[in-house]
């Protein structure tokens, strides 16, 4: 018998210590998600509220065409020119031209391809890096020959979210005096929007190499005993008000 008490009381003292490591564990976890009058709590940080994230864009240039007219004005050379300069910077895939077939401008467009071509090829793009492909215009719309890439691009947002009141009452966030939650999203997305590489977000860019020519010319002066520093024409002082302070 006391065996068998002892062997019961050993089950029993087992159970218990399962229940109190369950209750234990609900408490943690209770704390990893507090809420008070069933809101939420959120992170303070604008950063974290709204973080800046990189994700794959397009960047995009339309070449509209006229059914009387071949080739490309010069403004649509610039901007086929100014592509294709990006392309070779930032782009994260080849070009898609997007030839309109099939309609009035068919012969415009034609003469326009050869133009577009002979653009990117001056520009150092490799003619394996451009696929074209065509598409049906549409009868009512202005039609344009399209041409694209992929590019990195940096991205925060949307902003316009106000899932709490921002006045007196019985909101949580009010109570406890937390920053609302659209607080810091525009100054996200424009910085985003103003980076010029959204990679310099993550990682700093390589070093290279200094001014040697305006460095050398420093130094001559430095060690003639010259004063090192730029000689200016004095031009700058002949718009002052006063001479207050000489």
């Amino acid at each position: 018998m006391t065996a068998l008490y002892t062997a019961m009381a050993g089950r029993r003292g087992r159970k218990a210590l399962r229940l109190l490591a369950a209750g234990c564990l609900a408490g943690l976890l209770s704390g990893c998600y507090q809420s008070q009058n069933g809101h939420q709590a959120y992170a303070t940080d604008y950063r974290e509220r709204h973080p800046i994230t990189l994700k794959e864009g397009e960047r995009r240039v339309e070449i509209f065409l006229g059914r009387n007219r071949g080739g490309l004005n010069p403004s649509q050379r610039a901007d086929v020119l100014s592509f294709a300069q990006l392309w070779k910077r930032e782009a994260t895939s080849g070009i898609v031209i997007e030839v309109p077939k099939g309609g009035p401008t068919d012969h415009a467009a034609a003469d326009s391809m050869r133009e577009v071509h002979s653009i990117l090829a001056a520009s150092g793009v490799p003619g394996r890096a451009v696929y074209v492909r065509n598409y049906r215009p549409s009868a009512t719309a202005m039609v344009s020959i399209k041409i694209n890439y992929t590019k990195m691009v940096a991205e925060a947002g949307p902003c316009g979210k106000w899932p709490h009141n921002l006045g007196p009452g019985q909101d949580a966030t009010y109570q406890n005096n937390q920053p609302y939650w659209n607080l810091g999203c525009a100054y996200q997305r424009n910085m985003a929007a103003m980076i010029d590489n959204p990679a310099d977000l993550v990682q700093p860019r390589g070093e290279q190499p200094a001014y040697s020519a305006r460095r050398s010319i420093a130094i001559d002066n430095y060690r003639k005993g010259i004063n090192p520093s730029g000689a200016y024409s004095g031009q700058y002082e002949t718009n002052k008000i006063s001479d207050l302070g000489k």
